[in-house]
Parts: C-alpha cells; sequence; structure tokens
C-alpha cells in the first residue's frame, strides 16, 4: 500500500458502503469510495475501467462471509446484492430487509442495518487484510493495523492482545464471554461478543441456514442441570458450554461469565470491578478443573474486556479488574489472551497494563483520558 493511500479501518469502509446502500449499485461509479477501490484492486491482477464491477464483486464477496441466514439475506437485500434488486429504490430494499428481521423500517433503520453493513465492513476488511497482493517491499495487507496481534509482558504474566473480532479466534481452547445473570444469550444478530460467538458457533446447512444452535442450547441445558430455570445466578458465576462450530477452529469451550445485572423495567445494566474480578477467577479455577478432561488439555483462554460492552463498564476499569485475577493466578503453563476490536481499545489495554508493571502495589495509576476519548 502506498504511503499516500487512505487510512484503511473498519468505520471508514463502513460509510462506503452506506454510501452504496444508500445510492444502490447502479450508480456505484458515480461515488468517491477509496478504500473499497483500493480493497478491490488488491484482488485484481489486471488494471481496467470496471472498477465498479470489481468493487460489486468485492460486496458479494463480503456477503458469502457472512454465513447465510437472515444477516446475509438482509444484508444481500438493502445493498441490492439479492436476485432482481440492484436497480431497486433504497426505501425497497430496506423495507424488504426489515421483513427479514420481522421488525418495522424504522426499527431496521436504527438498529440492525447497522449491524447488518457492519459486518460487511468487516468482512471487506478482513479481505483487504488477507488477500492483499504485491512484490514491493514496501506493501503492507490493507488492514495491518486493524488485525494484529500484540506480545505483552506484565510481571510473571505473559499475554497475547488480539486486536480484531473475538469470532476470528483459532486455536485458543478456551472464550470467555460476558453475560448477563439470566444467562440468556442474545439474538445472532446482535453485536455483542456474547452474539458472535453465538452466531460463529451455530450449525449451517450448505445454503447457510441455521440448522443447529449449539452453544444456545448448551447453555439452556447447563442451567436446567442445576435447577436454574427461571431466575437468575449470583453475579460472577461461570457456565461452561461447548463451542459448537467454533470446533473447527480449535475453540474448545465456552465459559460463559455472568458479569451483567439487568436493571429491572429498563434496557440498562450494572456492572462492577468486583464481580468481573470474581467472574475471571473463577473462570480460571474451572479450566483447572476441566483441563485433564481433555485431550490433549486445556492450556489457552481468551477474555474479552468483560462488562465493557452493553454493561457500560469503562474499559480501563474491565482490564484493571481482569489483571486482578490474572495477576494472581497460580498456574504456570496457561497461554492468557485478551481481545478488543479496535486498535484504540488495544492501544488502551497496553497503557493499563504498561502502567501496571511500572507502578508497586498501592501507587494511584494515570488517568488514562486521552486514551479514553480515543475509544469513544
Amino acid at each position: 500500500m502506498s504511503s499516500g493511500a487512505a487510512p484503511f479501518d473498519v468505520a471508514s469502509v463502513l460509510r462506503e458502503v452506506k454510501m452504496i446502500r444508500a445510492e444502490g449499485l447502479v450508480r456505484i461509479r458515480d461515488l468517491f469510495l477509496p478504500l473499497l477501490r483500493q480493497a478491490a484492486a488488491a484482488r485484481s491482477a489486471a488494471v481496467t475501467d470496471a472498477w465498479p464491477v470489481e468493487v460489486e464483486n468485492l460486496l458479494r464477496t463480503a456477503l458469502s462471509g457472512l454465513g447465510g441466514g437472515d444477516l446475509q439475506e438482509a444484508a444481500g437485500l438493502t445493498l441490492g446484492l439479492a436476485p432482481g434488486m440492484r436497480d431497486r429504490p433504497a426505501a425497497d430494499r430496506r423495507r424488504l430487509a426489515a421483513k427479514v428481521y420481522s421488525v418495522s423500517v424504522e426499527r431496521f433503520r436504527k438498529s440492525h442495518e447497522e449491524m447488518v453493513l457492519g459486518q460487511i465492513a468487516e468482512q471487506i476488511c478482513w479481505i483487504a487484510g488477507t488477500r492483499a497482493g504485491g512484490t514491493d517491499a514496501s506493501h503492507v495487507p490493507l488492514l495491518a493495523p486493524y488485525l494484529q496481534h500484540r506480545a505483552l509482558s506484565v510481571g510473571p504474566v505473559s499475554l497475547t492482545l488480539h486486536v480484531h473480532p473475538v469470532e476470528l479466534l483459532r486455536d485458543v481452547d478456551v472464550i470467555v464471554s460476558p453475560l448477563n445473570t439470566h444467562l440468556s444469550l442474545p439474538e445472532m444478530y446482535k453485536a455483542s461478543v456474547p452474539a458472535a460467538l453465538r452466531r460463529a458457533g451455530a450449525l449451517r446447512d450448505a445454503t447457510g441456514d441455521v440448522i443447529a444452535d449449539p452453544v444456545h442450547d448448551a447453555l439452556l441445558d447447563w442451567r436446567a442441570a442445576n435447577g436454574l430455570r427461571g431466575r437468575p445466578v449470583l453475579p460472577g458465576t461461570v457456565a461452561p458450554t461447548g463451542s459448537g462450530a467454533l470446533a473447527a477452529g480449535g475453540v474448545r469451550r465456552i465459559y460463559h461469565a455472568a458479569v451483567t445485572v439487568p436493571r429491572s423495567g429498563t434496557n440498562d445494566y450494572d456492572v462492577t470491578p468486583q464481580d468481573v474480578t470474581a467472574a475471571a477467577a473463577r473462570a480460571l479455577a474451572l479450566m483447572d478443573q476441566e483441563r485433564d478432561g481433555f485431550g490433549p488439555p486445556l492450556r489457552s483462554v481468551c477474555f474479552p474486556l468483560l462488562g465493557a460492552g452493553r454493561g457500560g463498564l469503562p474499559p480501563q476499569t474491565s482490564i484493571s479488574a481482569l489483571w486482578a485475577a490474572l495477576a494472581a493466578d497460580t498456574a504456570q503453563d496457561r497461554d492468557v489472551h485478551l481481545v478488543v476490536r479496535r486498535p484504540s481499545l488495544a492501544d488502551l489495554v497496553t497503557d493499563v497494563l504498561r502502567a501496571r508493571r511500572l507502578h508497586r502495589p498501592g501507587d494511584e495509576l494515570p488517568d488514562h483520558e486521552e486514551t479514553r476519548r480515543r475509544c469513544v
């Protein structure tokens, strides 16, 4: 990628995808789409004036990566990629996409559409980062700042920080997923860690339709086996399940950590750092209990920033609460991972952990106000 190339990130790609949604495939040539053109060109060996076709093919490739089901159908309709839809007005495409989720057009516009188009943008970034070619030594993948792994060392603890969506994790034995105290998984189309893991763990047929929902079903079974149908668990409870289709990528267990407490009569939640620390510590203890029951034994575990999504816990508070459990962990051979979606959050995590390394216990840690602003 030349030094003059535009910054390639999901938010910027999403803005261009939204332009196509509004104007339609037949007007691509009239739009300013530098990132989509760049990503499309990286997949083509020839340079032609047919770049709108290349961009459309890029969108279709991204669509095929959504795994079928309502998500893929709604994305195909709203972008005009479904059969017979390329020249339909934007309002018609949005209305038909809303029907897929059985919601009003207005609700789809405010909620579902952002998620659907965001998933297309995520796929485009992934395609660009993994398929960009070129032999120039100065060339780097378009997504190099977005898909990355950072090796961090804080005292005796070494860990790997992943910067990408949680469902792209590979060869990590256990993923710890935040959940509410009712242990109720969100719908697959939602934009959250547990929704992403449920979606990625679903089993699909040849057409991409969901034929089984093993993560959801296993969690229901766990609740029934523990006499918890109809009542919540205590904050900090951890419920283990299988990983469904994620097993094909080396993920063997999902530990559902109850860290968010719903406020009655609202859509809000309460989360405390103490509950995050307790849940993380219980997840590590559960992993030790289950370790030798698997072959090979469970060794690696990955934490997102528990409670920092819908729970509303500040990211720096979440990582500090997680660190309290990780620092107290006595396992010598555990392989610890963290995962965040954005580089700005990765910078914040790095800063917080670096401060933990440089300050003695009991010292007041520096305020990361500037980094927090970058994450908003």
